[in-house]
């Protein structure tokens, strides 16, 4: 067979590389999406005491550290047996809506949206930020500078920095804010909400009335029929912070609807040997391989993911656009893969409503917003939906809050059986012959981009038939041992 590698894929958090492999014929007889490096957080974790776990599970990544640092402080208040009050509850929210829509902004405007802005087959060196600037204005451009700009800086003044956020704590949280801050918070959003109603408005001028991207979005190219995983709230509405997590199958239907903490009677994971990311799957439905159907236990957690498991948006604006969303693509599940940039928007805007709701609230500036823990600690889970999907930690502490075993189900790794599927797919429709243009092979790797993967998030697990090489040096660089050891 020949051999066709995309190394380094592009325009992504984490690395990896794709490997196609071409039968005599030219067509795609397999293709793999391989992730070459290795974090292993959990291991970091275990004997660390479980109050640390906010600042340091949030060094897994610096894109989303927020994800990883609220879901860790959730699961710090189920590990300590503590209920924050209102108010605590509320600030979180708002910190976590604010990055929402900061990091959905990055990831359209700088790492999936120059396929659409730019093209598909656009020059390489264009399909990038500033091939978007280029081609939308530098006014444009400016605005989401902009808009990244003042995310973060309240990032910072709520969460104390604009990375890597050290504000969470078991009961609450480490300090509230002003009514000052208040103002300058509401004020943000509501410009932030013009932002993201304009934002859609782009993506309908550029895409949706390009028939040609219609097209390539409602093809049989980037089709995956899965079940879809997502939070929502009481009355079945997409939440990013709290609520029960909901999956529906491939026909829509409700498949599964849990508390967080049950999460291990319904999800399972397994490992492949070409790979350091871990496999999740239904437990209930079974592990099937890489395939998709109501009987593959394969599923989805992305934005389209939480749009199908839903019933709404909790917010007027956003849930006109979810009604849209499903008009024009003709109704509920929507299993195009392309469609989650549309549904990233979406959701951008929900985030900067609920933002606004949030900074509006007259109990956000409350003073009581912590409850100290009492009770010795043991196990907790904390779930919140990361923007590349359902998040999931989980300590177990010996009696002195000592960690002693720690389980990260991350956005990306829910996904990793239906990226592979994804990227496998596309190579077999897009591929024949033994002339590939470059476009062709970056229209594959649009099929793991639309996931919004952070592999460095995700890489969790090492097989015991990957040998880690642990090399000690003394100050001036001398080599005095190597040991290589699989760790299972």
């Amino acid at each position: 067979m020949k051999r066709v590698t995309i190394d380094p894929i592009t325009r992504l958090e984490g690395h990896g590389k794709i490997e196609i492999f071409l039968d005599e014929k030219g067509d795609v007889a397999n293709a793999y999406l391989q992730i070459p490096e290795l974090r292993g957080f959990e291991r970091f974790c275990v004997g660390r005491p479980v109050e640390e776990m906010p600042n340091l599970t949030a060094r897994i990544c610096g894109v989303c550290p927020e994800a990883h640092h609220m879901a860790a402080t959730k699961a710090l208040d189920a590990v300590f047996h503590v209920d924050p009050p209102e108010t605590a509850k509320k600030l979180r929210e708002l910190f976590y809506s604010i990055f929402f829509a900061t990091d959905h902004t990055t990831h359209f405007y700088a790492l999936g949206g120059p396929d659409f802005v730019v093209g598909p087959d656009a020059p390489k060196a264009e399909r990038n930020i500033l091939g978007v600037v280029k081609k939308v204005g530098l006014e444009i451009g400016g605005q989401v500078i902009k808009m990244r700009h003042v995310g973060h800086s309240l990032i910072q003044m709520i969460g104390g920095r604009r990375v890597h956020p050290n504000w969470g704590l078991p009961g609450g949280v480490s300090k509230g804010i002003t009514e000052e801050q208040r103002r300058e918070i509401e004020a943000a959003g509501r410009e932030a909400i013009e932002f993201a109603k304009f934002s859609l408005d782009l993506f309908d001028k550029l895409v949706l009335k390009n028939s040609d991207y219609v097209s390539l979005i409602t093809g049989d190219v980037y089709v995956q029929k899965t079940y879809y995983m997502g939070t929502v709230d009481a009355n079945n509405h997409v939440n990013f912070y709290d609520g029960m997590v909901r999956v529906v199958g491939p026909d829509g239907k409700e498949h599964a609807k849990y508390h967080p903490r049950d999460y291990r009677e319904y999800v399972a994971e397994r490992v492949e040997p070409w790979s350091y990311l871990k496999f999740p799957y239904l437990k209930k439905v079974g592990w099937k391989g890489f395939v998709d159907g109501p009987d593959s236990g394969v599923y989805q957690a992305t934005p389209l993911s939480r749009l199908n498991a839903a019933d709404g948006m909790a917010t007027p604006l956003a849930q006109k656009e979810y009604q849209r969303f499903y008009e024009v693509l003709g109704g509920k599940p929507v299993h195009h893969t392309l469609a989650t940039h549309w549904a990233r928007l979406i959701e951008l805007l929900y985030a900067t409503e609920r933002w606004v709701e949030l900074a509006s609230d007259p109990a956000i500036t409350g003073k009581d917003y912590r409850v100290l823990p009492k009770e010795t600690p043991t196990e907790g889970v904390g779930c919140v939906e990361a923007p590349r999907g359902t998040l999931t930690h989980h300590y177990v502490t010996d009696e002195r809050g000592l960690v002693v075993k720690a389980n990260l189900i991350v956005g990306t790794t829910n996904n990793n059986a239906s990226i592979c599927m994804a990227v496998r797919r596309a190579a077999q429709k897009l591929i024949h012959g033994f002339e590939i243009r470059e476009g062709l092979l970056n229209r594959v790797e649009m099929a793991f981009r639309s996931y919004d993967p952070c592999f460095g998030c995700a890489t969790h697990t090492l097989s015991g038939q990957m040998p880690l090489e642990v090399i000690i040096r003394k100050a001036d660089g001398e080599v005095v041992e190597r040991l290589t050891q699989c760790l299972d």
